[in-house]
């Protein structure tokens, strides 16, 4: 079936375009070069009518308004999907956790020694006398006064004194303000996990602070077989004895990103032109 339709664009001269097929039709119409108000006519018709008026124009309609109501369909089922996935959440397990505790006192014992000898060329402890120290824990053995001649040591030795209280307070700051800010200590981040409420908000300064001073409490149940840490392995969310105290959870960090199928037709549309010039370019 031949069609031509009426080009309002064109004041002088012929105005008649065509002959078109019905999908060259259907393709102007999506170009906007015909509007419901353009004259169209195909053989068999006595005169020109508005393009509306067709039977074929519902169909292009229909067509249309289906393609984009397929993409808002696909677009909300993937955003429940994603939505439904983070609230599955997986909990970083007692390894995990240990791995990246080990780590961050690495970080923390470098940390150490870089301040214990910035302190001692600032002369404000004495490195020898901390040597002497660990020299006395290195020699105690097994000997029944081993630990308490290194307990009163440690206790009158000034040095030491301040090395340990400076070090206590980087090691507060460290836990306090990353979990607070990052929501994660550079161990942790290193390994995908991170710290959340029990609800899966965001830690706040308060509860980092919180969480970091329970955290003392689970260091002494080292003493009890470690209690404190060992519960991870039975807790159904894999929760500390700190984690408790806080309301906290240490949970594995999923980031995932939906483009919207607009984007991806685009994208898809661009690569089949890459590939169309490819092979022209292998042609030739």
């Amino acid at each position: 079936m031949t069609w031509y339709y009426i080009d309002e664009s064109i004041t002088d001269g012929e105005r008649r375009k065509g002959p078109y097929h019905l999908d060259e039709i259907r393709d102007l119409v999506q170009e906007k070069k015909i509007t419901d108000d353009t004259l169209v006519w195909h053989s068999g018709l006595e005169n020109f009518v508005p393009w509306k008026e067709m039977e074929e124009s519902k169909a292009t309609y229909t067509s249309a308004e289906d393609e984009e109501l397929l993409k808002k369909t696909i677009e909300e089922l993937l955003a429940q999907q994603v939505a439904q996935h983070k609230t599955q959440k997986r909990y970083a397990g007692f390894f995990t956790r240990g791995l990246a505790f080990a780590i961050d006192n690495i970080i923390l014992t470098l940390t150490g020694l870089l301040m214990m000898q910035v302190l001692g060329v600032l002369q404000i402890i004495d490195p020898a006398s901390i040597d002497q120290v660990m020299e006395t824990i290195a020699n105690s053995g097994d000997s029944a006064g081993g630990f308490s001649e290194i307990l009163d040591k440690m206790l009158k030795d000034p040095s030491l004194e301040i090395l340990f209280m400076i070090c206590s307070i980087i090691q507060a700051l460290y836990f306090i303000f990353f979990t607070a800010i990052k929501g994660a200590t550079p161990g942790k981040m290193l390994l995908h996990i991170k710290v959340e409420t029990s609800e899966g908000g965001k830690v706040r300064w308060l509860t980092s602070i919180i969480r970091y001073i329970a955290s003392m409490f689970t260091q002494f149940t080292l003493a009890l077989y470690g209690i404190g840490y060992i519960i991870v392995m039975i807790d159904p969310k894999r929760r500390a004895l700190h984690d408790h105290i806080a309301r906290t959870r240490v949970v594995i960090e999923y980031k995932i990103k939906v483009r919207p199928v607009s984007e991806v037709n685009s994208v898809q549309t661009q690569d089949e032109n890459n590939d169309d010039h490819s092979q022209n370019d292998q042609e030739k």
